[in-house]
């Protein structure tokens, strides 16, 4: 990433489309309708269960209604796409229980509200093997992804913590985008890039100050009035280890984050896993996850940490363990995380943190 939140990714390899699906996919869309909706309630029940004097719990929630639309089916404009979505925020904070860097949960927000999410044009070029897209976009919808983690709550496996802890505000990520210009180079039946010019100060309708259209942030900095530039880079890959018939499907990720280490608390940082999907026959909607991360901690922070007092670890981390499935438009996801070094104070007990997910789904 460079100093004005450039971000690059390349996939070296991706699966062809067949040209079955791609036609049966076709036949289906020029029958649906111009613009679908979809919204997804999450509650979580979620909280430290060992490793503090008093255990407790918290209860948040996040609902997210998106539209997407067809240009060409609905106004005649080929090859566009329109999407938008809203999120609405409530409940508490448990990582106030815990007092970890990286928090443990990927829908609490430092501020409850309702903010428009996303708004963006897409518009493809060259007959489909280019496309450009512009408006208030997720930078973690198309970088820094990685499918075989999804499923886990633990933040660090969405963004590494390194990405996750730059700019003024945090970066263009849940719950606040930034106008942002992405190119994409490549179609979905080969290998790809893709480049993203991103505003470094997010924020959007619903946050205190709304869109920011000056760019006036677009260097990450530290402190006022010195301004600090921000660079670092990232790896995702991952891949199936094992397919059949009739049999779980297990596929296994790894992420590396780097960064300068000059403006955030982390240098670095990685997640590793594996995903289990349909664990019991007959549940083709079960899954099981297990997931390693670490965030390094960059030597800045340990050197302000001990002018304070304090002694930090090389490293705050975890371990967490989650299972889902879905019963109707209702999934349910029981979850536990075991994180050590909290708060990167290497004097602290490791602590236990339990919770359960459940998510309605409507289209």
């Amino acid at each position: 990433m460079s100093v004005t939140g450039t971000i690059v990714a390349i996939a070296l390899n991706s699966l062809p489309y067949p040209s079955d699906l791609r036609d049966a996919a076709t036949s289906a869309q020029a029958h649906e309708p111009a613009w679908t909706w979809q919204a997804a309630y999450t509650v979580d029940v979620i909280g430290v269960v060992g490793g503090i004097d008093t255990p407790a719990g918290r209860f948040l929630d996040n609902l997210e209604v998106a539209f997407d639309g067809d240009l060409d089916r609905g106004l005649g404009w080929r090859g566009a796409r329109a999407h938008f979505s809203l999120l609405a925020n409530g409940g508490g904070e448990p990582n106030a229980l815990a007092g970890t860097l990286q928090g443990y949960d990927n829908i609490e927000v430092g501020a409850q509200g309702v903010r428009l999410y996303e708004a963006w044009l897409e518009q493809d070029l060259a007959d489909g093997k280019a496309s450009v897209l512009a408006g208030l976009y997720d930078v973690n919808s198309e970088f820094y992804v990685s499918g075989a983690a999804d499923l886990l709550l633990s933040p660090p496996f969405g963004v590494g913590s390194e990405l996750a802890a730059t700019g003024p505000n945090g970066p263009a990520i849940f719950p606040s985008t930034s106008l942002t210009v992405r190119l994409r180079l490549g179609g979905t039946d080969g290998p790809y890039a893709q480049v993203a010019a991103v505003n470094a100060r997010a924020g959007t309708i619903g946050d205190h100050g709304g869109v920011d259209t000056t760019f006036d942030h677009g260097l990450l900095y530290l402190g006022v009035p010195a301004l600090s530039p921000a660079r670092g880079a990232y790896l995702v890959t991952e891949g199936t280890l094992f397919e059949a018939d009739a049999a779980p499907t297990v596929r296994a990720f790894l992420r590396l984050g780097v960064s300068d280490g000059d403006t955030t608390d982390f240098r670095g940082g990685w997640q590793a896993g594996l995903r289990v999907d349909s664990v019991f026959a007959g549940r083709p909607d079960s899954a099981l996850s297990l997931g390693f991360q670490q965030g390094i901690l960059s030597a800045k922070a340990r050197a302000n940490a001990a002018d304070a007092g304090d002694d930090f670890a090389e490293a705050e981390g975890g371990v967490e363990l989650t299972y889902s499935d879905t019963l109707g438009p209702f999934t349910v996801q029981p979850d536990v995380q075991w994180i050590y070094n909290p708060g990167g104070d290497r004097n602290r007990d490791a602590i236990l943190a339990a919770g359960l997910r459940l998510i309605l789904t409507l289209r």
